[in-house]
């Protein structure tokens, strides 16, 4: 009885933790907060200097004594006093404006697959140590369906292929389950460091992580458009060492990130060969849908859709999805929670 109470009026929170970004969801107002998974720290005072967005600026520009930190690997918590941190920080951020008598907030966050028993109790004592009264625990793929509003709970094939930041993940879903899938650990970051690779190869340039994400958001592409796309991208010069300007085409972009997206087509390919008759006719019909930021990169679609032999689709605001499953699952607790995991789960 008192914790129908405590849900009634606190602000329960949805959590997608991503390698790249965290997005929060509070019941009841949708979402707010999406920032950066990144943390300044000043090592001297072992103080929080920013979080999110301000944090993500100071990336390769920074002093000794101030780390900029990223907790998360592969959507893997790898550093836990800094996700913990990092977790506080935004949930404290929900309730700054709220009345300071509110009951902590129960919270459903999404969790990678095949992630050990283990690792889901790192994230449930993460969560707890920042703020969260309860704890529940989806997994990602399972959190994009319901966000995506796919019949996860019927007897009908759904395949989603998330790209997100460290990790891709494609699964077939029915009856809300997972029926097969393949996790890989390349994402893209992966294509920011193929560009940065091939931006160094191909024009002797030294540029930033942040720079490649730009490049690859403005004028990336995996497909010969009738339009090629160019752009002038600033970096220091690998012989000289002093700053340089060079041209840089969608083509060159889609010769350097072509064997990661190649990789990602083919792990497509494998997990519809190992998925049973009778779903991959519904997929068929039904077809791929992408979620993930990567998943807005011209011509991707097109391209699984040419590989597969299956329409492919983007999910409305692919970024999101996550977070808005978790919500949903906060607004229709009841009858959603047998999806929900179990930390001891393995």
């Amino acid at each position: 009885m008192l914790n129908k109470i405590f849900t009634k009026f606190s602000y329960d929170l949805g959590i997608d933790l991503g390698t790249t970004k965290t997005l929060v969801y509070a019941r009841g107002k949708g979402i707010v907060i999406n920032e950066s998974s990144v943390v300044a720290i000043n090592t001297k005072t072992d103080s929080i200097l920013s979080v999110g967005e301000e944090a993500k600026k100071m990336l390769g520009k920074t002093p000794p004594y101030i780390q900029v930190s990223q907790p998360l690997v592969n959507g893997i918590i790898s550093d836990f006093e800094v996700a913990e941190k990092m977790l506080k920080y935004f949930i404290d951020k929900v309730q700054r404006n709220s009345f300071n008598l509110l009951p902590r907030p129960r919270v459903v966050i999404g969790i990678p697959l095949e992630i050990t028993g283990v690792e889901k109790k790192a994230v449930e004592d993460a969560v707890l140590s920042a703020g969260a009264r309860e704890v529940f625990l989806v997994e990602d793929p399972m959190a994009t369906a319901i966000g995506a509003r796919l019949p996860i709970q019927d007897a009908v094939g759904n395949m989603v292929v998330d790209i997100g930041g460290g990790k891709t993940e494609i699964t077939v879903l029915s009856l809300g389950g997972v029926v097969a899938s393949k996790i890989l650990p390349i994402a893209g970051e992966e294509l920011n460091a193929d560009i940065v690779q091939y931006v160094r190869d191909k024009f002797n340039l030294y540029i930033g992580e942040m720079t490649a994400e730009e490049i690859k958001i403005k004028i990336g592409s995996v497909t010969y458009e009738d339009k090629t796309l160019e752009m002038e991208v600033r970096g220091r010069d690998v012989v000289t060492g002093l700053p340089r300007v060079a041209k840089i085409s969608s083509l060159h972009i889609k010769e350097a990130i072509f064997k990661t997206i190649r990789t990602i087509i083919d792990n497509i390919k494998t997990t519809i060969e190992n998925t049973p008759p009778e779903l991959v006719s519904e997929i068929y019909d039904r077809g791929i849908m992408l979620a993930g930021g990567s998943a807005q990169l011209r011509g991707l679609a097109e391209l699984i859709k040419a590989e597969t032999q299956i329409t492919t689709n983007i999910i409305d605001d692919p970024v999101t999805a996550v977070v808005r499953g978790t919500g949903i699952i906060l607004e229709d607790f009841d009858n959603l929670k047998n999806i929900l995991v179990s930390p001891l789960n393995e």
